[in-house]
């Protein structure tokens, strides 16, 4: 039944959990084992970074602007992140209120409520930043490419293991075929809202929207 489970497609993107004696390295690891940097200033670098983006928006935004803003050299910039488009994803990633790995409430529900809580003081910002870039990665394939691996499939594998404890727990099927739209479920609550109602989804739909919809569909409510 595990093995079945480890295979299943979450989001429409085929997942298999590792095996806990696989060697494994993610972006993050491989960008530690590099890096020359301290927490606390690659936080400090990652913090001016999505300020100058909020000023100026990604088209704005220069290696050269993060460099002056952060006392850093370009050298330094290119060396821990390649380039513009990695250096944005990793920045969005690295300043977001709350990182889906560090929730494990012990319930799903509180899992999911425990996300929505953490990031509501982030979100008007986050959305608005991620509007203006899903606009700048229709022309340019590197900026979406680095989206993608960097920020979208980290929150996805994260999500991926949340409903894998659930599914543990037993509190849902593990041939629950809901598992496989959880990801479109998620997304669909902050594209729909702003287009049917014209707002924001606040934390109150939010947390309705989880037990009304999120929770029914996974057998889970």
């Amino acid at each position: 039944m595990l093995e079945e489970y480890e295979t299943v497609s979450f989001g429409g993107r085929r997942h298999t959990m590792p095996a806990m004696d696989q060697a494994t390295e993610d972006p993050d690891t491989a960008r530690v084992r590099r890096s020359r940097l301290s927490p606390e200033r690659e936080r400090e670098l990652y913090e001016a970074v999505v300020e100058l983006l909020g000023e100026v928006g990604y088209d704005g935004l220069t290696m050269d602007a993060v460099a002056t803003r952060t006392h850093s050299s370009k050298a330094t910039l290119y060396r821990q992140w390649k380039g513009k488009p990695q250096l944005v994803a990793t920045a969005l990633r690295h300043t977001k209120p709350v990182l889906l790995e560090g929730v494990d409430t012990g319930t799903l529900r509180g899992d999911l409520q425990e996300i929505v809580r953490c990031s509501e003081s982030a979100r008007e910002r986050d959305a608005a930043l991620m509007r203006g870039l899903a606009h700048a990665s229709h022309d340019n394939p590197d900026l979406h490419e680095a989206l993608r691996e960097l920020l979208i499939y980290p929150e996805i594998d994260a999500l991926n293991a949340l409903l894998r404890r659930a599914v543990d727990r037993g509190e849902i099927a593990p041939d629950r075929p809901a598992l496989n739209f959880v990801v479109h479920m998620v997304c669909g609550a902050f594209i729909a809202r702003p287009l049917v109602d014209g707002q924001q989804p606040d934390q109150t739909y939010l947390l309705d929207y989880i037990d009304a919809v999120i929770l029914p569909a996974l057998g889970a409510a």
